[in-house]
């Protein structure tokens, strides 16, 4: 069993699913007390936020660079980010180090093309959104991405930091992301990834009409089997 670190508080709300599912699929496959062996390092999201807000993204790269030394330095062999938009500053972060990471973009990628699907919706931050440092990982797989409309963006942006990364859910939002879904099924998605971790707490298959691919599951299930089948 590789040891697994996440690098994650951003937000603290994905963090706790990522070490739930973490643990669900270890306790599936091995059963009895078992459970993985992890690192957690758990920032400060309020300074990350910070820094996005103001374009200084050489700053969160160079933090998290400093983190993912940390984790590698504890022992970690495999690192997943903990969040989507981050992505954005990966090569930053990973720069002087010798972690085993693993991308979230791309295994979404990999599975979306895997399951033959082509357009999919991507609900997410606006940064994740509307920088092609995400929607690129998706076309280089030969992907078309469906972005929503930019009043729709300001919508799911205001709830992701508003509410999710808060830990309130709140129906309205619910059914607003619902709409959302349906819209951008009308033209011409046909799936949706949850391309924020913490999309999940609002949307599942059984609220949505498209096929849904939740890139905090999908990211877990690679470095579950990175950790176990490597």
């Amino acid at each position: 069993m590789k040891i697994i670190g996440i690098l994650g508080g951003m937000s603290v709300e994905s963090t706790k699913i990522y070490y739930k599912l973490l643990c669900d699929f270890t306790a599936a496959k091995l059963g009895g007390l078992n459970s993985p062996e992890l690192i957690i390092r758990s920032i400060n999201f309020a300074e990350i936020e910070k820094l996005q807000k103001q374009d200084k993204w050489d700053e969160a790269g160079a933090h998290l660079n400093r983190e993912a030394q940390k984790l590698e330095a504890a022992g970690a062999q495999i690192l997943l980010l903990a969040t989507n938009t981050m992505h954005k500053v990966c090569d930053e972060m990973l720069a002087n180090t010798h972690l085993d990471f693993i991308h979230i973009a791309e295994a979404t990628a990999s599975q979306i093309s895997a399951s033959g699907f082509k357009s999919p919706a991507l609900i997410a931050t606006k940064f994740t959104m509307e920088q092609d440092f995400y929607t690129d990982s998706l076309r280089d797989a030969g992907l078309n991405p469906i972005i929503p409309n930019a009043g729709d963006r300001d919508i799911i942006h205001s709830v992701i930091f508003d509410e999710l990364c808060k830990g309130t859910i709140k129906p309205e939002s619910q059914e607003k992301f619902v709409q959302i879904t349906d819209s951008l099924k009308s033209k011409g998605a046909d799936c949706l990834i949850l391309g924020c971790t913490e999309v999940c707490m609002l949307l599942n298959q059984n609220n949505t009409s498209l096929p849904l691919f939740d890139t905090t599951e999908i990211h877990c299930r690679a470095a579950f089997n990175r950790a176990f089948c490597s």
